[in-house]
Order: structure tokens, then sequence, then C-alpha cells
């Protein structure tokens, strides 16, 4: 594949994600109010989207809590900071199974399912001009977890998405969800040209060498827009392999805690690191004037409740 530069390169800031990493760093943000306050210094830094999941304030775990998501739209839109917001639509397809000799029933504990209109009820409530939509069903690291996306959900939710006007973000970890996204648009599910992010080095998906990532990147249709981020030390090398291959960025505190070996990040810091990395490479930082552009994106006014 030959080398194609992205000379125009928008950052998307992931800030607080749903790991259990509340209590690995304290720059992981809980609250709404650090939450917004993190998307809102990651925007500053030169990130022309932020990519927002809520948590519980006092826990740090993640929540689906309609008012959390209202209270980080308001702060958000409510500063005199001009972003893309981009509001997961991930939660609540989470099974997990019993052990290996007894999956049924299900570990209840772990277990949150829910029907599709319930999966985008803050997308509809908050009018994000960006939601995720996670193309596919996948391990994930831990042993009985399994992320669940089925084609019939992801048809009902990628309706409701593009019936609202909002702008999905697929959410691609292997190639295969990249065959179903492009099906997706065929049926007029999703509009083309489509929006793509490409998620590296997730267990257990696609793995973050070269060679895949290339083949995920050859597998996006070439009018689509696509970004792409990978995981923990990895995460500034594919800043560079992305705009090299063509593409844009992700960074955030959502992938990868650290700034160096032993030094803990703020998103912010993150964003400034990308910054350099692109624009050391050649390229510009573009911001969420150009990205609404160049996506068909109609900012939102602000919250009024």
């Amino acid at each position: 594949m030959p080398l194609t530069m992205n000379r125009e390169v928008f950052i998307t800031a992931a800030i607080t994600g749903s790991g259990a990493t509340q209590d690995k760093s304290p720059h992981v943000p809980r609250s709404p109010a650090q939450i917004a306050e993190a998307a809102i210094d990651a925007a500053k830094a030169g990130a022309a989207i932020v990519h927002c999941h809520v948590r519980d304030p006092e826990t740090g775990a993640p929540s689906r809590d309609l008012a959390l998501y209202r209270e980080v739209t308001k702060r958000i839109r409510d500063s005199d900071t001009d972003v893309v917001l981009n509001l997961t639509a991930g939660m609540g397809g989470d099974i997990v199974f019993g052990p290996t000799e007894a999956p049924l029933p299900l570990n209840t504990a772990g277990t949150d399912m829910i029907g599709a209109a319930a999966r985008v009820a803050h997308i509809a409530d908050c009018q994000p001009e960006i939601c995720t939509l996670d193309c596919g069903t996948m391990n994930f690291a831990e042993a009985d977890y399994v992320m669940t996306n089925t084609p019939g959900m992801l048809r009902a939710m990628g309706q409701m998405m593009t019936d609202m006007g909002v702008r999905p973000e697929i959410e691609a970890f292997d190639t295969g969800h990249l065959w179903l996204a492009t099906q997706l648009v065929a049926e007029g599910v999703l509009t083309a040209p489509a929006l793509v992010q490409l998620c590296m080095g997730v267990p257990w998906g696609a793995p973050n060498d070269l060679n895949t990532f290339l083949a995920m990147v050859g597998n996006v249709p070439p009018d689509w827009t696509w970004s792409a981020f990978s995981l923990g030390r990895d995460q500034m090398p594919y800043v560079a392999a992305a705009v090299l291959a063509g593409g844009h960025v992700r960074v955030g505190l959502e992938d990868n805690l650290f700034l160096e070996r032993g030094v803990l990040a703020t998103n912010a810091q993150l964003v400034e690191r990308a910054v350099t990395v692109i624009t050391g490479i050649g390229a510009r930082v573009i911001g969420p004037q150009d990205v609404r552009a160049r996506l068909s994106l109609t900012k939102r006014a602000p919250v009024t409740r």
C-alpha cells in the first residue's frame, strides 16, 4: 500500500472511558465536572473532538446514568471553548458468563444487557454531534466477558442514530467489523461516507502490529473518514502511524495513562504530545470548525434545562 500521508489531521481526546482505571491515576476524571473540565482542557490543547463516557462520581465505576450525561454535555456546551462532542453508546451490551462448566445462569453482577432504545436514550436526550457504534461482538481480555453487539442490535441502534441526525463513529476492533459496517451503509442504515475509528491492540481484537493495521486501513472504503489509536505505550507511535497512513488520531486517558515511563499524564498533556508528533512530521492540526465542515456536522446549542 503506498504512503498517503494526511496533511490536515484532527485529534480526538478519549477522556475517561469505562475501564477499571479510576484508581490507577488521580488524573482519570470521575464526576461530570471533572470530565467536562478535562474535555475542555483537551480542547484547549488541540483536540477537535472529545469522546466522553460517564462514571459514578463516588466510586469511579462506569455508569449509564442519563443525568450524568446531561451534566457533562451542559458543562461542555456552556463553556467558552468550542469542541465537537462525541458520546459513547457502547454501554449496555455486556454479558458475563458463569464458569466454563456452568456458563448459565449468567453472572448477574457483571451482565448489563439492555435494549437498543435504552442504549441510545442519552444520545436522543443530549444530541451530541457524534456518538460511537461498536460494530461487532468481541471477546475482551476478561475470561468470561463478551461485548455483545449483534447485527440486529446494530441495525436498530444505527438507524436510531441516523434518524436523530447524530453521526455514528463506527468503532472497528477487527476487519469483520468493517465488513459489517459497509453492509450497514449499503442497506441505508448508516449514511455514506461513514466515520470510522480503528481500535488497535485491544485484547482480543486486531493486534497492533503494522501489517494488521494496514490491513484494517485497506478495508476502509476510500471515501470514508477514519481515525486510529492503540493502547498504553503504543499510543503515540500510532499517532504517527495513523497520519502517515492517511488518517486522523485519538489519544487520551481512556487508552493510556502515561506520558512516559513512570510519569502519569493528563488528557491535555497527551493531546499536546500528539500535536508535537503531528506537526513534527509535517502535518497540520485542524480544529472543530474544520471537522464540522468535513463531516457535515451541525453544532449543537447549549442545553437549556
